[in-house]
């Protein structure tokens, strides 16, 4: 976070392919030879190109978290534990570690869908009772009329 103040494509293409790699902007530009914050935000509401790389890089973002999900899941490393006491001997499911692995999927998902909402939203269905009437132009108009003629 130096002084790093003026725009220059090859920082914005670092700051874009770290995001859609999936780091935060926040721990990016904690690095010393990236801009701060403020200035990564400044240009992004000056800069229309950048601006675009940076909405592009945040859809790519989410793919690198629903790629992410798809890790933790199948990562069952730590989900077993060995007990060595006497009266308890044996495996164990590492309950800890699960609700860990749980929380970081749902954190993601979340994320995800905050992201690219269209790809990783959650789908609403809505439906509808009752019916829907149709109308030609010359049925809205004599009904429009007679309205008009009953307020007389």
């Amino acid at each position: 976070m130096t002084g790093v103040t003026k725009y220059t494509d090859k920082m914005a293409l670092i700051i874009c392919d770290r995001i859609a790699n999936g780091e935060s902007l926040k721990s990016i530009c904690q690095d010393e030879d990236i801009p701060a914050r403020s200035t990564v935000f400044k240009w992004l509401a000056e800069n229309k190109t950048f601006s675009d790389m940076y909405a592009r890089a945040r859809e790519e973002q989410a793919d690198t978290i629903f790629d992410e999900i798809i890790e933790i899941a199948d990562d069952g490393r730590n989900d077993w534990m060995e007990r060595r006491g006497e009266e308890d001997a044996g495996w164990v499911t590492n309950g800890e570690n699960i609700q860990r692995a749980k929380l970081r999927i749902d954190a993601r998902k979340w994320m995800a869908a905050k992201l690219r909402p269209k790809k990783y939203g959650e789908r609403q269905e809505i439906e509808h009772s009752g019916s829907v009437e149709l109308t030609t132009k010359e049925q809205r108009d004599a009904a429009v009329a007679a309205a008009t003629r009953a307020d007389s």
